[in-house]
């Protein structure tokens, strides 16, 4: 089971989606995570174990800035709580960024 939130709009993406997975909190407690469409085209993420507190932790030391993102919670029901298995995982390339609910093989 996880959260999954997603913003598009005028407003800091970031504060949205933070907002939002206060809300879906209950939905997972493994990790989080915040990815956000930088001005230079490429995905900026910050994400860590743990409950949502850690990762606020982490975006007060490393903002994000963009008006477009995506935000999950993680309950770790296949593969164990790691900064690996955190959400969102983003590309390669840096140009896209995903999140998911269950497990991909």
């Amino acid at each position: 089971m996880c959260g999954i939130v997603g913003y598009l709009g005028p407003r800091q993406a970031p504060a949205v989606i933070l907002n939002g997975l206060k809300r879906l909190e209950y939905r997972g407690y493994d990790s989080a995570g915040i990815a956000v469409l930088a001005q230079n085209g490429h995905i900026a993420m910050r994400r860590d174990v743990g409950k949502l507190h850690n990762l606020e932790g982490v975006l007060a030391e490393s903002p994000l800035v963009g008006h477009i993102g995506i935000g999950h919670t993680r309950w770790a029901t296949h593969g164990k709580p790691a900064q690996r298995n955190a959400h969102p995982h983003v590309g390669m390339s840096g140009r896209v960024a995903v999140v998911h609910n269950g497990i991909v093989e």
